[in-house]
Parts: C-alpha cells; structure tokens; sequence
C-alpha cells in the first residue's frame, strides 16, 4: 500500500511541476508574441535554468524576401556580444604563453607606439584611454564605397597619432577600438585570422557549429537559416537593409570587415552551449574564468564593471555576466546569473527590438508582472489620424513637431531633424514608441482651453517635450 501512495505521490508532484513549467512557458510565449504582434521583437530567444533549457523559440521572419521563420537553430550577428570571444581568445593566448596581460599594445602594434602606456589588460577593460570610436572618426574620411579593416582602421590612427583621452588605468569608458585592436593583436600573435582562430580554438572544440565571423557584404555567401539584419525604411512600415536604395546609409556596409568588437555570429542554441562551457571550465580553468570575470579598480579607486568581454554585476549575493549589442539591424542579449543558474538569450533581427529581461525574470521567479510593455489597442483610422498636425514648441515658438500618420501608427519628426520615430495606440490619447533596446517614450495628447490640442513627450514617464496645435481659421483643429 505504501508503494503505491507513494507512486501516487511521486505522479501528482510530477504533474504539478509540468503544469508549473506549461504556466511559464505560456506566459514567457505570450510576453514575446505580443512584443512580436506590435513591431517590438522580432528573433529567438532561449532560457534556461539548473541546466535546463525551459523555454526556446523564434518569432517573425529571418527573410523577409522568402519569408522563412526564425527558430532556435537561425543565425544572427552578435554585434557588440563578439567582444567576449574577442577576449575568450586573449585568454587563450596568454595560455599559450604568446602574450601577457600586462603587455603593451605597441609591441604588437608598433605603428601605434604613440600609445606606449596602453596595456592589453587596458584594452579588455575600456581602461585604454584610446580615441572613442572608429565608427564615427573613421567615417568622416573614408571612401565609402570601399569596405575597411582592422588595417585600416590601425593605419587611420597611425596617421592621425591622436592623444588618449585620459591615463589608461585612470577610468572605464565602453570603445569598441579596444576589441578592433585585441582582434588585430590575436592575429599577428597566432600567425591566423581572427575567424580561423575562434573556429579552431573556441567554436569547433565545443561543438558550436552554427558560429562563425562572417562579414557579410565583403564575402558573402548562401548560408542556410541565416537571419538578415533589418531597419524601418523611412517614414514606413516596410523592411529594409541600411544601404538599400530607399534608406542609403553606407555605414554598416563600410565598416563590414572590421572585427573584434563584432561580426562574430551565432543561433541561441550555440550561445547556450558557450554559456554551459564558462560555467562548467570546459574550455577554460577555474582560474582563468576568475580573472575573466574579475571586477577590477581604476587607479582612483573606482570599480570596473567590465570583465574580459563581460559586463558583470558581482557582490551582495550577486553574480552576473553577459553583454548586449545593437549594430547593423540586430540586437543581441545574453545573461547568465550564476547564484539562480539562469540563462536568457536573445538574439534578434530587427533593430527597433526589446529584451524584456525584467518581466522573463518576474515570470520565472513567480512574481506578479510589472506592466513594463503596454500592449498596442484597436483604434480606428480617423481616431488616430485627428492627432496628427504641426505642434508649435512647448519651448521655442520658431520649432515645430510633426506628426503624421500610416499603416495605424503615429510617426514623429521635427522642423529642426528628421527622427523617423513611430508610435502605436496604447490608449485614446497615449502612442507608445517603437524604439531601440526598449526605451521608454510616449506621445500624450490633451485637449486644452481654446479647442487646441496639446502634445507631451514624455521618456520614462518624465516629460520632455510638449506643443500645441492650435485651431486654424475655419474654427477645425
């Protein structure tokens, strides 16, 4: 008798924890198809806990020209989550006993010895010092019509011999130049490319076959499940790439060989198995992973939150690592928090898209959500469209806001830029933003004395920006 309430036992506990995970895994699913439903997500995610993957899934197209699905197995540019291979190969070397973390960077980049202070050490943690940015120095310059490298962009400094912007060790500023140079120092150490060496050393060893460098307007190639990087076209709801015709921003397509601060690429079936690898000293010693995810201190005395490639928030009871990026029509998230042994990964193709991290882990702690993302509403065309106009400037009278209207969203521009920005019906009166990484912004339109009609931009609830749109001649708004 006691055997069989105990097998009655062990089946309804069984019963109770899948019917727990089906709870999770309905709400994980519903939060990202209503992101995914108003133009706010759209990739694969994957989330895991106690070395279990618990929920995994893909939303939208990879290609909007053949319209195939994302799924757990399609690849997609990591943009700045490549720094952590950048450095996982740093660490590798050092191994080897081919360089020192306290090396110089001008002993294997000599043409740069006008920065004769700057560390590798310096390099892994924004500690440098360097110019802050190729992407906007180097653009200036540059034909564009031709695709730079690392060689470009190290040739560029050489001629320019710029002063670092402070003493290396003295502050931690993010630049991606500090990964452009770890890539070009890996290469001259290990007599490879940048790829071949990750490939050999990181990917292949642990089976992360669909991880790659890959630049793909400089070589491209037919790649099964590969994802394309999309932004809005302007003033539309339509797709496109940056340097399309209708959108034609040479940027990305310029900077396309450069590596080191990205380029690497990935599904979130081979990042999970990265993220098992640094938890469980796969690839690397307990040692090695320690000093990876060391928080350091400037020389004033100042903690640096930045480990090898790693942003890390440790203390307290608190351990965390990963990284975010944004370049090129994709957004990437990737979190492990090793107190709770959870996983999030998020991996996307649409530049506008969100990584509800704190809603994920309210649903997997079994917390309440915090209404963090409004879900858009039904409004009909002439509700939506009697807000649109010119709205004289809250604070400067000689500038305007735009509104206008398409495919049932508001877009906003203003008489001194164009922003592109567009805004969907959460309310009679309220247009919630589609923007980058989830920022908070707002449209609120108020009826006011006289039969005007007043406009708040509000960012993360805090007003800053208003107008008025007053009634014209014939008494119409």
């Amino acid at each position: 008798m006691k055997k069989i309430l105990f097998a009655f036992m062990a089946m309804v506990l069984t019963f109770i924890c899948r019917a727990q995970e089906n709870t999770r895994e309905e709400q994980l699913d519903h939060i990202f198809a209503m992101l995914h439903k108003q133009n706010q997500f759209n990739g694969a995610v994957l989330i895991a806990e106690k070395g279990k993957v618990i929920f995994e899934k893909g939303y939208g197209y990879s290609n909007e020209d053949n319209r195939r699905h994302n799924n757990e197995q399609t690849i997609f540019e990591l943009a700045s989550c490549s720094k952590q291979f950048t450095a996982a190969a740093i660490v590798l070397l050092k191994r080897q006993g081919k360089l020192r973390y306290e090396d110089k960077v001008s002993r294997y980049l000599p043409e740069l010895g006008f920065w004769d202070q700057v560390t590798i050490s310096d390099l892994l943690r924004h500690t440098s010092g360097l110019p802050n940015d190729y992407i906007s120095q180097l653009g200036r310059d540059w034909d564009r019509t031709r695709i730079a490298g690392n060689n470009d962009v190290i040739r560029y400094y050489e001629g320019r011999k710029d002063s670092l912007r402070f003493a290396p060790g003295s502050r931690h500023e993010y630049n991606n130049n500090n990964y452009v140079l770890l890539a070009s120092i890996i290469e001259r150490v290990s007599g490879m490319s940048y790829g071949d060496f990750l490939a050999r050393n990181i990917f292949r060893p642990l089976d992360m076959k669909r991880t790659f460098v890959y630049n793909r307007r400089e070589h491209p190639r037919n790649i099964p499940n590969y994802a394309t990087g999309y932004i809005w076209n302007k003033n539309t709801l339509s797709k496109t790439t940056s340097e399309a015709s209708r959108f034609h921003d040479s940027t990305a397509y310029f900077l396309d060989g450069i590596v080191g601060a990205a380029k690497v690429n990935s599904s979130v079936e081979d990042i999970y198995k990265w993220m098992v690898a640094l938890k469980q000293n796969k690839l690397f010693t307990q040692a090695e992973f320690d000093e990876m995810t060391a928080v350091s201190q400037t020389a004033g005395g100042e903690n640096v939150p930045y480990g090898f490639g790693l942003n890390l928030s440790k203390g307290d009871g608190k351990f965390s690592f990963g990284h975010t990026g944004n370049w090129d029509g994709y957004v990437s998230f990737i979190s492990q928090n090793m107190i709770k042994d959870r996983t999030i990964i998020i991996l996307q193709n649409l530049h506008t898209g969100l990584f509800p991290f704190n809603n994920i882990n309210q649903v997997l702690d079994g917390k309440p959500l915090e209404p963090r993302y409004r879900e858009k509403i039904s409004l009909p065309e002439e509700s939506i469209k009697k807000y649109t106009g010119v709205y004289t400037d809250g604070q400067n009278e000689n500038e305007a806001h735009l509104i206008t209207y398409h495919d049932g969203h508001l877009f906003y521009n203003a008489s001194n830029g164009e922003y592109d920005m567009r805004f969907f019906p959460v309310a009679a009166n309220e247009f919630q933003a589609l923007r980058s990484n989830g920022a908070d912004g707002l449209m609120r339109f108020t009826a006011i004395a006289g039969g005007a009609l007043q406009l708040e931009m509000l960012q993360d609830g805090e007003r800053v920006g208003s107008g008025i749109r007053k009634k014209d001649n014939d008494g119409k708004l």
